[in-house]
């Protein structure tokens, strides 16, 4: 099925429609990371709050709202068979406003990075091609099941706590800090598969090699499981040879509880992904604070 921009009528989106392109639901994640990786730099945040308040801002509604509309422009083909309500596909978003909003949105996402200084100039720049390398041809890492969803966590957790951490310690983040970023980045990817379980249809239609399409359900449900669970048993073995024991343990206690609900999960992933992402998310990115305080709490600012 493909959607043909003739058909519609309207020519100016609806302002609602516009909103929902951008997904602020989406946003959480990388505002979470970047607060995250603020935390761990070890300065206070009260010392530069604009820094803080202005690369929260940039993290979720500026550079993933960018991304959503870039990826919601990119994908129109694929939700008029997976989700035809869209801004896109059901016509509230017309003609090509949803790729002219996207490319205001990467220009916007830059300039407002420049205010950041280097690092945050740089992570910006990084973040931007991120989001058109997912979705847009000729990459298009979406089509992979294994690039995809990596790129995203990385996009979505590691990019924004190195960024949070940078630009709150105007330098090259600490090794510890780095290494945390890079776990919960790499962890995500089993986030973001999960997440693929609600396209699985149209994804198969259009040739989207997706874990749930090329592994099945069952099986990419327990890749994704491996995938979020062996990273923060990374983080947890790091933080106890730094000598934090206790934020380990607290860890360890939140990876419990994502098991037990992966338990459930598994006796129906097709079904039970959606909610999965409601309730085993949360716990994991409560663990990426209890480790962002467990680095603050050893002064590696440099």
């Amino acid at each position: 099925m493909s959607v043909s921009l003739s058909l519609h009528t309207r020519r100016y989106p609806e302002p609602a429609a516009m909103l929902r392109l951008i997904k602020p639901v989406t946003w959480f994640p990388p505002m979470w990371a970047y607060l995250c990786g603020a935390v761990s730099s070890g300065v206070p945040l009260g010392s530069q709050p604009g820094l803080v308040v202005l690369g929260i801002l940039l993290a979720g509604p500026i550079v993933c709202g960018m991304s959503q509309a870039a990826n919601d422009w990119c994908d129109r083909h694929v939700d008029a068979i997976n989700e035809p309500d869209r801004p896109i596909p059901s016509g509230r978003v017309p003609g090509r406003w949803g790729l002219w909003i996207a490319l205001a949105m990467s220009v916007l996402s830059l300039a407002v990075g420049s205010l950041l200084g280097l690092w945050g100039f740089i992570a910006t720049m990084a973040g931007v091609a991120a989001a058109w390398a997912y979705s847009a041809e000729p990459l298009r890492l979406k089509k992979s099941g294994w690039w995809g969803p990596g790129l995203v966590g990385l996009s979505y957790e590691t990019l924004p706590w190195f960024t949070g951490a940078a630009i709150l310690a105007q330098s090259l983040p600490s090794g510890p800090v780095i290494l945390t970023a890079l776990l919960y980045g790499l962890g995500a990817h089993g986030i973001m598969t999960l997440n693929d379980f609600k396209a699985l249809e149209g994804d198969r239609q259009t040739g989207v090699a997706s874990l749930p399409v090329t592994l099945g359900p069952d099986r990419a449900a327990r890749v994704a499981c491996w995938g979020m669970i062996l990273p923060q048993l990374g983080v947890i073995g790091l933080l106890v040879s730094l000598d934090r024991p206790v934020h380990a343990l607290a860890i360890g206690a939140l990876v419990g509880l994502q098991l037990l609900a992966m338990r459930v999960m598994l006796r129906d992933p097709k079904a039970k992904a959606p909610w999965y992402n409601g309730t085993g998310v949360l716990l994991y990115v409560s663990g990426m604070m209890v480790a962002a305080f467990a680095l603050r709490s050893l002064g590696v600012a440099p």
